[in-house]
């Protein structure tokens, strides 16, 4: 093979990347296109948004405000020598109002949290 045919073959070449490389953008461009069309039609049969009366609102009572409360476990109870114990027997929460309702404070001298590093209680 002659050096004339390895240059043609390379220009021959470079024209056919060129040409691929359009061709693929122009793949790509129309891929988005008919993407966004596609998501026009879907958001089009949608329902439409809420117009802004039929928004909520608070009650007229005004907002409801959060009850803070200290609660204490609702332990199962032991059925040692009877029959067992069905859920349906069971308290629906896992939790009971605590009789003690102040809330605890941090102790001098304790430590602040659980692997805190520390002394705990001394």
């Amino acid at each position: 093979m002659s050096t004339a045919t390895f240059v043609q073959a390379a220009a021959a070449s470079d024209v056919l990347n060129v040409v691929a490389a359009f061709a693929g953008g122009l793949f790509i461009a129309g891929a988005l296109v008919w993407a966004v069309s596609f998501g026009m039609r879907v958001r089009d049969r949608e329902l439409p948004r809420p117009r802004p009366e039929e928004q909520p609102h608070l009650p007229e009572t005004g907002p409801v405000h959060e009850i803070r409360e200290m609660r204490e476990p609702d332990e199962v109870p032991h059925t040692e020598g009877r029959e067992r114990i069905y859920p349906y027997q069971l308290h629906h929460a896992g939790s009971r109002r605590g009789k003690d309702q102040r809330r605890k404070r941090w102790l001098p001298g304790s430590s602040g949290s659980f692997g805190g590093g520390g002394l705990g209680h001394v």
